[in-house]
């Protein structure tokens, strides 16, 4: 078995598709384990963000495929057109470009990185991971490391903590007089909040299903944020301009009878609503009303656009070192794979070496002369040595033209002397 990984992401399937088979973040170390555990992976990582459901493994990509359809209750057929399947060097080359920001939505952002190790994490918690895909994953680490290092990829981005902002800009003209209301206290809020608070709204409330995550987040906020529960968003909905959410609830929390009650509460004032969750915390249906401007992650990307030529010339230069890397680390594999065979040659070879060091020995015993015995232990030990590739090039003759160059390149031979 070597590397593989099957996946989707934002470029092959719709949101739609990838709230199907995200992984909450509640469930990830029961499935990454059961995935090892089962006949379809040896090893398995399992990366899942908002932007993509990937499946890192030492396994068989066609039952890793039906395990990932079973998991989450749907068809094989059903999920297949939006997966694409990667062999050994592909597996190590989009580790490596996912981990430098290359294959995401926003070219360069530093939060996949992140993302990725809390996946590689997580399966080692569950020792679903061992020797094939830890090398892959400390390798991918020092790449990602350098190439942010060494070129501009992470330079001129749009992140889609700070395109949240400038969508919102498009609707209110001046977020200072903003209410802003967070739902949820995780790592993409606090990164969407930060942005927001830099613009210091009239009033900033975060909203989660534990209160001490919720005041943890309005400390770093300062200004005027004040958390609450998730219980109260019914009664106070109505009070915000502004709506951001982000949970790994697999149920929506805001509903469309929820929105037209805020909206009616409002006299119609419009609401901003932006839905960073997968699966989505809020219904699609709130965005077929009037003056409920609603967005997901898949609406960000003309935003996150910005400053592309730039970044598309810095990771020209991050996607010729992605290629180097993978060179080094296939030919790290293949030195590795050539180690067992290398030991057991040079194990072959000690036991004819002693052998007939045994028979000199015994010889020397019995009286024979010094130059005798070298001589004989020579010829024996070449014979020995010998023997088995020359008994190959026999059988072989000239219709494996194959081996015979294997190993006229092995004993550096000129086939035509």
């Amino acid at each position: 078995m070597q590397l593989t990984a099957v996946g989707l992401n934002h470029q092959t399937a719709p949101l739609s598709i990838r709230e199907k088979l995200a992984f909450a973040a509640a469930s990830l170390p029961e499935a990454v384990r059961n995935l090892a555990q089962s006949k379809a992976a040896k090893e398995a990582v399992i990366l899942s963000t908002c932007n993509r459901t990937e499946l890192y493994c030492v396994g068989e990509t066609e039952q890793i495929i039906e395990w990932l359809a079973q998991y989450h209750n749907l068809p094989a057929e059903e999920i297949r057109p939006y997966l694409y399947t990667l062999d050994n060097n592909e597996t190590i080359r989009h580790a490596f470009r996912v981990a430098c920001g290359l294959d995401s939505m926003v070219l360069g952002e530093p939060q996949i990185l992140g993302q990725i190790k809390d996946a590689v994490r997580v399966a080692q918690e569950q020792e679903s991971i061992n020797t094939n895909l830890n090398a892959l994953f400390q390798k991918t680490f020092a790449v990602a490391k350098e190439v942010r290092t060494d070129t501009a990829v992470g330079e001129n981005s749009v992140s889609m903590a700070s395109a949240s902002v400038k969508l919102a800009e498009q609707i209110f003209p001046d977020i200072g007089d903003l209410n802003v209301l967070f739902i949820g206290a995780g790592e993409m809020i606090e990164l969407v909040a930060t942005y927001f608070a830099a613009k210091n709204p009239k009033l900033i409330t975060v909203a989660n299903r534990t209160l001490p995550r919720a005041q943890e987040l309005c400390d770093k906020l300062g200004l005027n944020a004040e958390p609450c529960l998730l219980t109260e968003l019914p009664d106070i909905l109505h009070e915000y301009d502004v709506v951001v959410s982000s949970t790994a609830s697999q149920l929506p929390l805001v509903g469309k009878g929820m929105i037209e009650r805020a909206l009616r509460l409002r006299l119609n004032m419009p609401m901003f609503l932006l839905d960073l969750a997968v699966p989505r915390d809020i219904e699609a249906e709130v965005g077929e009303l009037n003056d409920a401007y609603l967005y997901t992650v898949d609406d960000m990307m003309g935003i996150v656009q910005n400053g592309k030529e730039a970044r598309q010339k810095a990771a020209a230069a991050a996607e010729a070192m992605v290629e180097e890397k993978v060179g080094e680390f296939v030919r790290l594999q293949q030195s590795r794979q050539s180690v067992p065979l290398i030991r057991a040659l040079r194990d072959e070879g000690e036991r004819a070496r002693r052998q007939v060091l045994e028979n000199a020995m015994k010889q020397l015993a019995k009286g024979a002369s010094a130059e005798e015995v070298l001589e004989r232990l020579s010829i024996q030990l070449t014979n020995k040595l010998l023997h088995s590739p020359t008994q190959t090039l026999n059988k072989a003759g000239s219709e494996n033209s194959n081996l015979v160059d294997a190993v006229a390149q092995i004993y550096q031979l000129d086939q035509h002397d």
